[in-house]
């Protein structure tokens, strides 16, 4: 994987501008779906950590964060989808004053898009209560000298 360093400032700078930014998306129309799409806090949060209370690496959450406005933009042109995967996963839910962990249906939608010669995946999630949410941005690209090559089959046969 690609070496990456960052000083606690220049995290805060990302984590700060990210915030910002992704504080203005709210509903964006994704034509796939031909629906909405929420960017909520919880999209967010998940960016940040893998599960509840289970945070993920700062390299991982520098990488996702800085790139946040991309995963606006791929929503936004997102026509085809790449893949899907439909479950039930046990979610933590605030319901009668307490917390509970439910069984739910879950629905996961990937949209992948090169832009700028970077290749981005994003993950829509539509929960039971049928909205779809913005679920994750993953930047992924594997230096091959000083060029970036896709890491997945092979392009001439796929």
């Amino acid at each position: 994987m690609m070496s990456i360093d960052f000083s606690d400032e220049e995290f805060e700078r990302v984590l700060e501008e990210a915030q910002r930014s992704y504080r203005t998306f709210g509903r964006v129309r994704c034509p796939y779906f031909d629906d909405t799409v929420n960017f909520s806090q919880e999209g967010f949060e998940h960016l940040r950590s893998k599960s509840w209370n289970r945070g993920r690496e700062r390299r991982d959450q520098f990488l996702r964060l800085k790139h946040i406005n991309r995963a606006l933009e791929i929503v936004r042109l997102s026509r085809t989808l790449q893949g899907f995967r439909e479950g039930h996963e046990w979610e933590r839910r605030h319901r009668h004053g307490r917390w509970e962990k439910l069984l739910v249906p879950v629905t996961y939608s990937e949209f992948v898009a090169v832009l700028d010669r970077r290749r981005f995946k994003v993950i829509v999630k539509q929960q039971s209560n049928n909205e779809r949410i913005f679920w994750s941005l993953i930047p992924y690209w594997k230096g091959v000298g000083d060029k970036r090559a896709i890491i997945d089959g092979d392009p001439a046969e796929d």
